[in-house]
Protein backbone atom coordinates (compact mmCIF):
# COMPACT_ATOMS: atom_id res chain seq x y z
CA UNK A 1 0.00 0.00 0.00
CA UNK A 2 2.75 2.45 0.96
CA UNK A 3 4.73 1.87 -2.22
CA UNK A 4 1.71 2.57 -4.43
CA UNK A 5 0.77 5.58 -2.31
CA UNK A 6 4.23 7.10 -2.54
CA UNK A 7 4.15 6.70 -6.31
CA UNK A 8 0.84 8.58 -6.33
CA UNK A 9 2.30 11.29 -4.08
CA UNK A 10 5.21 11.76 -6.49
CA UNK A 11 2.90 11.98 -9.52
CA UNK A 12 0.76 14.63 -7.86
CA UNK A 13 3.81 16.54 -6.65
CA UNK A 14 4.86 16.98 -10.28
CA UNK A 15 1.62 18.96 -10.71
CA UNK A 16 2.24 20.93 -7.54
CA UNK A 17 -0.73 19.43 -5.69
CA UNK A 18 -1.13 17.09 -2.70
CA UNK A 19 -2.17 13.45 -3.00
CA UNK A 20 -5.82 12.49 -3.06
CA UNK A 21 -7.41 11.64 0.29
CA UNK A 22 -7.31 7.95 1.09
CA UNK A 23 -10.21 5.80 -0.09
CA UNK A 24 -11.87 3.03 1.91
CA UNK A 25 -9.67 0.29 0.48
CA UNK A 26 -6.51 2.23 1.26
CA UNK A 27 -7.68 2.93 4.81
CA UNK A 28 -8.40 -0.76 5.32
CA UNK A 29 -4.83 -1.55 4.24
CA UNK A 30 -3.55 1.25 6.46
CA UNK A 31 -5.36 -0.20 9.46
CA UNK A 32 -3.56 -3.51 8.99
CA UNK A 33 -0.22 -1.71 8.82
CA UNK A 34 -1.04 0.23 11.99
CA UNK A 35 -1.69 -3.04 13.80
CA UNK A 36 1.76 -4.32 12.81
CA UNK A 37 3.82 -1.34 11.58
CA UNK A 38 6.88 -1.91 9.42
CA UNK A 39 10.04 -0.52 10.97
CA UNK A 40 10.73 3.07 9.95
CA UNK A 41 7.18 3.75 8.75
CA UNK A 42 5.66 4.68 12.09
CA UNK A 43 5.43 8.45 11.56
CA UNK A 44 4.04 8.04 8.05
CA UNK A 45 1.30 5.68 9.19
CA UNK A 46 0.18 7.99 11.99
CA UNK A 47 0.17 10.99 9.65
CA UNK A 48 -1.96 9.12 7.12
CA UNK A 49 -4.63 8.01 9.61
CA UNK A 50 -4.63 11.44 11.25
CA UNK A 51 -4.67 13.78 8.27
CA UNK A 52 -5.39 12.00 4.99
CA UNK A 53 -8.81 10.42 5.58
CA UNK A 54 -11.96 12.41 4.71
CA UNK A 55 -14.21 13.17 7.71
CA UNK A 56 -17.95 12.76 8.07
CA UNK A 57 -19.81 9.92 6.37
CA UNK A 58 -17.35 9.08 3.61
CA UNK A 59 -16.76 5.32 3.20
CA UNK A 60 -13.13 5.81 4.16
CA UNK A 61 -14.27 7.63 7.31
CA UNK A 62 -16.37 4.59 8.22
CA UNK A 63 -13.32 2.34 8.08
CA UNK A 64 -11.26 4.81 10.12
CA UNK A 65 -13.98 5.25 12.75
CA UNK A 66 -14.52 1.50 13.03
CA UNK A 67 -10.81 0.90 13.69
CA UNK A 68 -10.48 3.72 16.22
CA UNK A 69 -13.66 2.58 17.95
CA UNK A 70 -12.25 -0.93 18.18
CA UNK A 71 -9.06 0.48 19.73
CA UNK A 72 -10.90 2.40 22.46
CA UNK A 73 -13.04 -0.64 23.23
CA UNK A 74 -10.02 -2.93 23.41
CA UNK A 75 -11.09 -5.01 20.41
CA UNK A 76 -8.07 -3.93 18.34
CA UNK A 77 -4.67 -2.50 19.12
CA UNK A 78 -1.79 -0.65 17.55
CA UNK A 79 1.61 0.11 19.06
CA UNK A 80 1.28 3.57 17.49
CA UNK A 81 -2.19 4.57 18.68
CA UNK A 82 -3.22 4.19 22.31
CA UNK A 83 -6.79 4.61 23.50
CA UNK A 84 -6.42 8.30 24.35
CA UNK A 85 -4.95 9.07 20.94
CA UNK A 86 -7.78 7.15 19.32
CA UNK A 87 -10.32 9.31 21.16
CA UNK A 88 -8.62 12.48 19.93
CA UNK A 89 -8.54 11.18 16.37
CA UNK A 90 -12.23 10.33 16.58
CA UNK A 91 -12.94 13.85 17.80
CA UNK A 92 -11.19 15.33 14.77
CA UNK A 93 -13.62 13.57 12.41
CA UNK A 94 -16.15 16.36 13.07
CA UNK A 95 -19.30 14.22 13.04
CA UNK A 96 -20.81 11.17 11.40
CA UNK A 97 -19.40 7.75 12.21
CA UNK A 98 -17.42 8.97 15.23
CA UNK A 99 -20.36 10.23 17.27
CA UNK A 100 -21.80 6.97 18.60
CA UNK A 101 -18.46 5.89 20.05
CA UNK A 102 -17.69 9.26 21.63
CA UNK A 103 -21.11 9.41 23.27
CA UNK A 104 -20.80 5.85 24.59
CA UNK A 105 -17.40 6.69 26.09
CA UNK A 106 -19.06 9.19 28.43
CA UNK A 107 -19.77 6.11 30.58
CA UNK A 108 -16.17 4.89 30.43
CA UNK A 109 -14.26 5.71 33.61
CA UNK A 110 -10.92 5.82 31.81
CA UNK A 111 -11.86 7.79 28.69
CA UNK A 112 -14.98 9.78 29.58
CA UNK A 113 -13.13 13.04 30.22
CA UNK A 114 -11.25 12.83 26.91
CA UNK A 115 -14.43 11.98 25.00
CA UNK A 116 -16.21 14.87 26.67
CA UNK A 117 -13.54 17.32 25.54
CA UNK A 118 -13.97 16.15 21.95
CA UNK A 119 -17.76 16.38 22.10
CA UNK A 120 -17.64 19.94 23.44
CA UNK A 121 -16.33 21.06 20.07
CA UNK A 122 -18.39 18.74 17.88
CA UNK A 123 -21.27 20.52 16.16
CA UNK A 124 -22.79 17.80 14.00
CA UNK A 125 -24.57 16.06 16.86
CA UNK A 126 -28.14 16.09 15.50
CA UNK A 127 -30.28 13.53 17.40
CA UNK A 128 -27.25 12.31 19.36
CA UNK A 129 -27.67 15.50 21.39
CA UNK A 130 -30.51 13.79 23.19
CA UNK A 131 -28.30 10.82 24.10
CA UNK A 132 -25.84 13.18 25.80
CA UNK A 133 -28.71 15.09 27.41
CA UNK A 134 -30.15 11.85 28.80
CA UNK A 135 -26.80 10.89 30.33
CA UNK A 136 -26.51 14.37 31.86
CA UNK A 137 -29.97 14.18 33.39
CA UNK A 138 -29.12 10.73 34.75
CA UNK A 139 -26.23 12.27 36.67
CA UNK A 140 -23.24 11.68 34.38
CA UNK A 141 -20.90 14.53 35.36
CA UNK A 142 -18.94 14.55 32.10
CA UNK A 143 -22.16 14.64 30.07
CA UNK A 144 -23.32 17.55 32.24
CA UNK A 145 -20.09 19.38 31.45
CA UNK A 146 -20.57 18.76 27.72
CA UNK A 147 -24.12 20.13 27.73
CA UNK A 148 -22.97 23.14 29.77
CA UNK A 149 -20.15 23.76 27.30
CA UNK A 150 -22.60 23.70 24.40
CA UNK A 151 -24.87 26.06 26.31
CA UNK A 152 -21.94 28.42 26.90
CA UNK A 153 -21.03 28.20 23.19
CA UNK A 154 -17.46 27.23 23.99
CA UNK A 155 -17.27 25.66 20.52
CA UNK A 156 -17.45 29.28 19.31
CA UNK A 157 -15.79 31.36 22.02
CA UNK A 158 -12.62 29.26 22.03
CA UNK A 159 -12.05 30.08 18.36
CA UNK A 160 -10.19 33.31 17.52
CA UNK A 161 -12.35 36.32 16.76
CA UNK A 162 -11.77 38.29 13.57
CA UNK A 163 -8.74 40.49 14.18
CA UNK A 164 -9.17 44.25 14.43
CA UNK A 165 -6.39 44.69 11.89
CA UNK A 166 -5.48 42.29 9.08
CA UNK A 167 -2.40 42.85 6.94
CA UNK A 168 -2.73 41.13 3.58
CA UNK A 169 -1.30 41.13 0.05
CA UNK A 170 -3.59 41.90 -2.88
CA UNK A 171 -4.21 39.45 -5.71
CA UNK A 172 -6.37 41.56 -7.98
CA UNK A 173 -8.22 40.62 -11.15
CA UNK A 174 -9.56 43.57 -13.10
CA UNK A 175 -12.87 43.53 -14.91
CA UNK A 176 -15.48 40.83 -14.37
CA UNK A 177 -14.69 37.39 -13.03
CA UNK A 178 -17.46 34.86 -13.55
CA UNK A 179 -17.67 31.40 -12.07
CA UNK A 180 -16.52 29.86 -15.35
CA UNK A 181 -13.23 31.74 -14.99
CA UNK A 182 -12.78 30.12 -11.59
CA UNK A 183 -14.27 26.71 -12.38
CA UNK A 184 -14.27 26.18 -16.16
CA UNK A 185 -17.03 23.97 -17.56
CA UNK A 186 -14.61 21.90 -19.72
CA UNK A 187 -12.83 20.93 -16.49
CA UNK A 188 -16.01 19.94 -14.65
CA UNK A 189 -14.77 16.34 -14.43
CA UNK A 190 -12.11 17.40 -11.91
CA UNK A 191 -14.34 19.43 -9.58
CA UNK A 192 -14.46 16.81 -6.80
CA UNK A 193 -10.64 16.96 -6.71
CA UNK A 194 -10.26 20.52 -5.43
CA UNK A 195 -6.46 20.97 -5.78
CA UNK A 196 -6.46 19.53 -9.30
CA UNK A 197 -9.48 21.55 -10.39
CA UNK A 198 -7.95 24.72 -8.97
CA UNK A 199 -5.17 24.43 -11.57
CA UNK A 200 -7.78 25.42 -14.16
CA UNK A 201 -8.63 28.72 -12.43
CA UNK A 202 -8.01 31.56 -14.89
CA UNK A 203 -6.60 29.04 -17.37
CA UNK A 204 -7.38 31.54 -20.12
CA UNK A 205 -4.94 34.42 -19.80
CA UNK A 206 -6.38 37.88 -19.23
CA UNK A 207 -5.06 41.31 -18.36
CA UNK A 208 -2.66 40.98 -15.45
CA UNK A 209 -3.16 37.22 -15.08
CA UNK A 210 -0.89 34.78 -16.89
CA UNK A 211 -0.43 31.99 -14.30
CA UNK A 212 -2.66 32.49 -11.26
CA UNK A 213 -1.06 29.73 -9.19
CA UNK A 214 2.49 30.99 -9.76
CA UNK A 215 1.49 34.61 -9.24
CA UNK A 216 -0.22 33.86 -5.93
CA UNK A 217 2.75 31.81 -4.74
CA UNK A 218 5.04 34.72 -5.56
CA UNK A 219 2.81 37.15 -3.66
CA UNK A 220 2.85 34.85 -0.62
CA UNK A 221 6.59 35.41 -0.39
CA UNK A 222 5.78 38.83 1.09
CA UNK A 223 4.75 36.95 4.20
CA UNK A 224 1.07 37.90 4.41
CA UNK A 225 -2.18 36.10 3.63
CA UNK A 226 -3.61 36.79 0.18
CA UNK A 227 -6.79 38.76 -0.48
CA UNK A 228 -8.71 37.86 -3.63
CA UNK A 229 -9.93 41.17 -5.05
CA UNK A 230 -11.82 42.04 -8.21
CA UNK A 231 -13.95 44.71 -9.80
CA UNK A 232 -16.86 42.30 -10.26
CA UNK A 233 -16.59 38.83 -8.75
CA UNK A 234 -18.54 35.58 -9.03
CA UNK A 235 -21.16 36.28 -11.67
CA UNK A 236 -22.65 33.46 -13.72
CA UNK A 237 -23.99 30.09 -12.67
CA UNK A 238 -23.86 28.85 -9.10
CA UNK A 239 -20.72 26.78 -8.57
CA UNK A 240 -19.40 25.86 -5.15
CA UNK A 241 -16.38 24.62 -7.09
CA UNK A 242 -15.56 28.25 -7.95
CA UNK A 243 -15.31 29.09 -4.26
CA UNK A 244 -13.30 25.92 -3.63
CA UNK A 245 -10.77 26.91 -6.29
CA UNK A 246 -10.28 30.41 -4.90
CA UNK A 247 -9.95 29.19 -1.33
CA UNK A 248 -7.48 26.51 -2.34
CA UNK A 249 -5.05 29.35 -3.04
CA UNK A 250 -6.00 31.88 -0.35
CA UNK A 251 -7.68 29.84 2.40
CA UNK A 252 -6.48 27.90 5.42
CA UNK A 253 -6.05 24.16 5.79
CA UNK A 254 -8.85 22.42 7.68
CA UNK A 255 -7.52 19.98 10.30
CA UNK A 256 -8.95 16.53 9.67
CA UNK A 257 -10.28 17.51 6.23
CA UNK A 258 -7.69 16.80 3.53
CA UNK A 259 -7.55 18.80 0.30
CA UNK A 260 -10.04 21.46 1.31
CA UNK A 261 -9.55 24.95 2.71
CA UNK A 262 -11.71 27.57 4.37
CA UNK A 263 -11.43 31.18 5.47
CA UNK A 264 -9.64 33.68 3.28
CA UNK A 265 -10.55 37.22 2.26
CA UNK A 266 -12.59 38.20 -0.79
CA UNK A 267 -13.33 41.81 -1.75
CA UNK A 268 -15.22 42.96 -4.79
CA UNK A 269 -16.50 46.23 -6.12
CA UNK A 270 -19.49 43.98 -6.67
CA UNK A 271 -19.79 40.38 -5.49
CA UNK A 272 -22.53 38.24 -7.05
CA UNK A 273 -25.04 37.15 -4.37
CA UNK A 274 -24.71 33.38 -4.78
CA UNK A 275 -20.91 33.54 -4.86
CA UNK A 276 -21.06 35.79 -1.80
CA UNK A 277 -23.15 33.16 0.00
CA UNK A 278 -20.81 30.29 -0.84
CA UNK A 279 -17.89 32.35 0.43
CA UNK A 280 -19.82 32.95 3.66
CA UNK A 281 -20.50 29.22 3.95
CA UNK A 282 -16.75 28.58 3.72
CA UNK A 283 -15.86 31.07 6.46
CA UNK A 284 -14.36 33.73 4.20
CA UNK A 285 -14.36 37.39 5.17
CA UNK A 286 -16.21 38.65 2.10
CA UNK A 287 -17.50 42.15 1.47
CA UNK A 288 -18.04 44.79 -1.19
CA UNK A 289 -15.87 47.90 -1.30
CA UNK A 290 -14.47 50.32 -3.88
CA UNK A 291 -11.34 48.62 -5.22
CA UNK A 292 -10.01 51.18 -7.71
CA UNK A 293 -7.07 52.06 -5.45
CA UNK A 294 -6.20 48.45 -4.62
CA UNK A 295 -3.62 47.01 -7.01
CA UNK A 296 -1.92 43.68 -7.60
CA UNK A 297 0.83 43.12 -5.05
CA UNK A 298 -0.15 45.95 -2.71
CA UNK A 299 0.14 45.23 0.99
CA UNK A 300 -2.97 46.57 2.67
CA UNK A 301 -4.40 46.71 6.17
CA UNK A 302 -8.05 45.78 6.54
CA UNK A 303 -9.88 47.06 9.61
CA UNK A 304 -13.11 45.02 9.59
CA UNK A 305 -14.70 46.75 12.58
CA UNK A 306 -13.94 50.25 11.29
CA UNK A 307 -14.84 49.55 7.66
CA UNK A 308 -11.54 50.84 6.30
CA UNK A 309 -8.79 49.56 4.03
CA UNK A 310 -5.44 51.29 4.48
CA UNK A 311 -2.12 51.33 2.72
CA UNK A 312 -0.15 49.16 5.15
CA UNK A 313 2.98 51.27 4.76
CA UNK A 314 1.65 54.83 4.76
CA UNK A 315 -1.62 54.42 6.64
CA UNK A 316 -3.52 56.25 3.90
CA UNK A 317 -7.18 55.23 3.59
CA UNK A 318 -7.64 53.47 0.24
CA UNK A 319 -11.25 52.37 0.58
CA UNK A 320 -14.16 52.32 3.01
CA UNK A 321 -16.90 49.74 3.33
CA UNK A 322 -19.76 48.35 5.37
CA UNK A 323 -20.18 44.65 6.00
CA UNK A 324 -23.43 43.20 4.70
CA UNK A 325 -24.13 42.33 8.32
CA UNK A 326 -21.99 42.17 11.44
CA UNK A 327 -23.07 38.52 11.65
CA UNK A 328 -20.41 37.76 9.05
CA UNK A 329 -17.82 38.35 11.79
CA UNK A 330 -19.41 35.47 13.71
CA UNK A 331 -19.50 33.37 10.56
CA UNK A 332 -15.76 33.81 10.08
CA UNK A 333 -15.07 33.03 13.74
CA UNK A 334 -17.24 29.90 13.55
CA UNK A 335 -15.48 28.65 10.44
CA UNK A 336 -18.38 29.38 8.11
CA UNK A 337 -22.04 30.30 7.97
CA UNK A 338 -23.18 26.67 8.08
CA UNK A 339 -21.08 25.99 11.18
CA UNK A 340 -22.57 29.07 12.81
CA UNK A 341 -26.15 28.05 12.03
CA UNK A 342 -25.65 24.50 13.29
CA UNK A 343 -23.66 25.63 16.31
CA UNK A 344 -26.19 28.25 17.35
CA UNK A 345 -28.87 25.58 17.12
CA UNK A 346 -26.84 23.27 19.35
CA UNK A 347 -26.31 26.06 21.88
CA UNK A 348 -30.03 26.88 21.85
CA UNK A 349 -31.00 23.25 22.51
CA UNK A 350 -28.48 22.98 25.33
CA UNK A 351 -29.71 26.17 26.98
CA UNK A 352 -33.31 25.03 26.69
CA UNK A 353 -32.34 21.73 28.29
CA UNK A 354 -30.76 23.61 31.21
CA UNK A 355 -33.60 26.10 31.53
CA UNK A 356 -31.39 29.04 30.55
CA UNK A 357 -32.32 32.17 28.65
CA UNK A 358 -31.32 32.71 25.04
CA UNK A 359 -27.58 33.11 24.56
CA UNK A 360 -26.22 36.63 24.10
CA UNK A 361 -22.93 35.34 22.68
CA UNK A 362 -23.85 35.79 19.03
CA UNK A 363 -24.43 38.88 16.94
CA UNK A 364 -27.94 39.38 15.62
CA UNK A 365 -28.83 40.54 12.09
CA UNK A 366 -29.56 44.25 11.86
Amino acid sequence: MLEAYRKHVAERAEQGIPPLPLNAEQVADLVELLKNPPAGEEATLVELISDRVPPGVDEAAYVKAAFLSAVVKGDASSPLIDKLTAVKLLGNMHGGYNIETLVSLLDDAELAAAAGEELKHTLLMFDSFYDVEAKAKAGNEIAKAVVQSWADAEWFTTRPAVAESIKTTVFKVTGETNTDDLSPAPDAWSRPDIPLHALAMYKNAREGIHDAKAQIEELKEKGHPISFIGDVVGTGSSRKSATNSVLWYIGDDMPGTPNKRSGGICIGGKVAPIFFNTMEDAGALVFEAPVDDLNMGDVIEIRPYDGKILNAETGDVLSEFELKSDVILDEVQAGGRINLIIGRGLTTKARESLGLETSTTFRLPT
